[in-house]
């Protein structure tokens, strides 16, 4: 599974950061890492030098083997709230899109 890290102007990650997004991810979708081909994951922080909760958005878009991408956007007051709470999202479409495909 390659994940691709994408984050908007508003955002400076360091390698620290990055890593540890990454392994949160890695972690949470590790059950499904054998049907997942590549993540793109797009962080973007909303309003800027503004403050504002929550602000954080993150969105996954996961590439399935035979399958159509899904994606999932999540918002929240951290950079690492909004992964998490995107990975949750995709951690459930995908248990429904997985589970169809064993039913047939």
């Amino acid at each position: 599974m390659v994940i691709q890290l994408n984050t908007d102007h508003n955002i400076t990650g360091s390698e620290k950061f990055k890593s540890a997004l990454e392994g949160q991810i890695t972690d949470g979708l590790k059950r499904f890492s054998e049907h997942i081909t590549r993540l793109e994951v797009h962080l973007a922080d909303e309003n800027g030098h503004k403050r504002g909760l929550p602000d954080k958005r993150c969105i996954i878009e996961a590439r399935i083997e035979g399958r159509p991408a899904l994606a999932v956007t999540n918002h929240g007051n951290t950079h690492e709230h909004a992964v998490s709470g995107a990975v949750d999202k995709l951690k459930s479409s995908l248990d429904k899109v997985l589970g169809r495909l064993k039913d047939h």
